[in-house]
């Protein structure tokens, strides 16, 4: 291969992102076009209360959706981070029950999500097997141990400390508002300024290039893994503070929504390209528009056909914009 062959992966590095930053007017578009239709159909939506609380329901798939889209950057798919969420969920809150400080609950229940990240990612790039086989195996292999470790039953009694602390807020800002706006500032930072974020888009662009180039691959794969496995549990631990119970069933198909709001945000699946911008305001239409269809009574069927065509026409838009 020839010093220009070196240079192509470099350049193309660049260009994927700037494309991104594109991609994020126009989904910033899709989201102002869709707040106008609400609230021309309905006087309750636009109203301060009901923005907080679409920011607070999307912070739950802001989070996971973000772990989603370093993996689908580096060229990978993670279907596990539900059940990964169960887990974490339900071992630290066994462990508040007991009486394990709520701060070392919590550093479990990343560990746990970190643990099962990297599981997957030695797998994946150890052993050579592919990312949708290996997560879909992780899926079921952590539901299984969630549900064995609690008999199938949820984990009641956890301390009114930890749950005052998810459901307070910041100047007025929920908390959990709060934690994914730090989160998504630190990922930001990651992917754009730091050489990690330069190795999972080069991973993702061509992973062969950037093997020959000196990247670090596998550790790069495993990293971005451990990341959605650790956010995974960040937002376990958000939705049982407001629950105040932790479910062995938690985080049923929140891969598929991790994967739409990624997808809405400009991600793509070849890889090579996504933003956490992006991400974060594909987490909020897909808020939004449940919000909307909800206030004005209509079905969970139909919102899930929306969702759909949503889905749909990111890739083509992504599948227009990358080219042949």
């Amino acid at each position: 291969m020839t010093s220009t062959d070196f240079r192509d992966p470099a350049a193309k590095g660049t260009f994927a992102r700037m494309v991104p930053n594109l991609r994020d007017l126009g989904t910033l578009f899709g989201l102002v076009v869709i707040f106008v239709a609400f609230t021309a159909l309905n006087d309750t939506f636009l109203t301060v209360p009901n923005l907080v609380n679409i920011l607070q329901q999307s912070s739950i798939n802001a989070c996971i959706a973000l772990g989603m889209t370093m993996v689908i950057i580096s060229g990978g798919i993670d279907l596990s981070v539900g059940p990964t969420a169960a887990l974490s969920a339900v071992l630290a809150a066994s462990a508040m029950v007991v009486g394990v400080p709520a701060p070392l609950a919590i550093l479990l229940a990343l560990a746990v999500g970190v643990a099962c990240g990297v599981f997957n990612g030695v797998l994946i790039a150890y052993a050579g097997l592919q990312p949708f086989i290996v997560t879909l195996g992780g899926l079921s292999l952590y539901r299984a141990l969630a549900l064995i470790y609690t008999g199938g039953n949820p984990v009641f009694g956890l301390p009114e400390g930890f749950r005052d602390f998810l459901n307070g807020s910041l100047f007025g800002i929920p908390s959990p508002v709060v934690i994914v706006a730090v989160i998504s500032l630190a990922l930001w930072v990651m992917l754009n300024r730091s050489p990690l974020g330069e190795y999972i888009l080069a991973v993702g662009g061509n992973e062969e290039a950037a093997r020959i180039s000196g990247v670090p691959v596998a550790r790069t794969k495993i990293v971005t893994y451990a990341l959605s496995g650790a956010l995974a549990s960040v937002a376990a631990l958000i939705l049982i503070g407001r629950l105040g119970a932790a479910e062995p069933t938690l985080g049923t198909l929140w891969e598929l929504d991790a994967i739409a709001a990624a997808a809405i945000g400009g991600a793509s699946l070849m890889g090579g390209k996504g933003s956490v911008v992006g991400t974060l305001l594909g987490a909020i239409i897909l808020g939004a528009l449940r919000n909307g269809l909800t206030l004005m009574n209509v079905q969970a069927f139909y919102q899930l056909l929306a969702t759909g065509i949503i889905i749909i026409v990111a890739m083509l838009i992504d599948r227009a914009t990358r080219g042949r």
